[in-house]
């Protein structure tokens, strides 16, 4: 599993990184978010869910937050 780490990355722009990581994994592969809390956790599960992508889970770590993720197909 990959793990794609966007601690410290303001929105949008963890939002658009996420977006051109994926674009390189194939449909169906499960992937792992690092995010902050507030606004990114808040918002790139919803923005990354709208564009068709699997959430699987998403979990409170020490000060971050894990997000799961199974990618949709394009």
């Amino acid at each position: 599993m990959q793990t794609i780490d966007l601690r410290g990355v303001t929105c949008p722009t963890n939002f658009v990184m996420a977006k051109l990581e994926l674009e390189d994994i194939e449909a169906g592969t499960t992937v792992e978010f690092l995010l902050d809390d507030g606004e990114p956790v808040k918002n790139v599960p919803r923005s990354l869910k709208d564009e068709g992508h699997k959430l699987l889970g998403l979990k409170e770590q020490e000060g971050y937050y894990t997000l799961l993720l199974e990618k949709g197909s394009d």
